[in-house]
């Protein structure tokens, strides 16, 4: 079992960038897939991305592609969503999610299929 929790949200302007880290208590990180998500109001929660075990299995939402990049430290148990060129439509609150398995696969974008839950960051891009 793991307990995520989010840190590193913040106000940035359009344009700019910032770095968003899950820690995870539980000494048997390694062994989950680790996903981010983000809740803007009034919308329905999305995926953003996720990691398996080996730190280079990756999956992004198309939309996040070649702005965001997730990774892992599994000796620090901490999995960090870097984020650059910010719009204000990435304006959320953004969720760290574990689910046990070792290889992402399309299935790792779904919230349902994650078990752990944080409680969520406020990431705010003013324009």
């Amino acid at each position: 079992q793991v307990q995520p929790v989010e840190s590193g949200g913040g106000l940035v302007q359009a344009g700019g960038s910032l770095r968003l880290s899950c820690a995870a208590s539980g000494r048997t990180f390694s062994s989950y897939i680790m996903g981010w998500f983000r809740q803007a109001p009034g919308k329905e929660r999305e995926f953003v991305a996720a990691i398996g075990w080996t730190g280079s299995n990756t999956y992004y939402a198309d939309s996040m592609k070649g702005r965001f990049t997730i990774s892992r430290d599994n000796t620090k148990n901490t999995v960090n969503l870097q984020m650059n060129s910010l719009k204000p439509e990435d304006t959320a609150v953004y969720s760290c999610a574990a689910r046990r398995g070792v290889l992402v696969d399309v299935t790792s974008g779904r919230a349902d299929r994650y078990d752990y839950w944080g409680q969520g960051t406020q990431v705010t891009v003013s324009s």
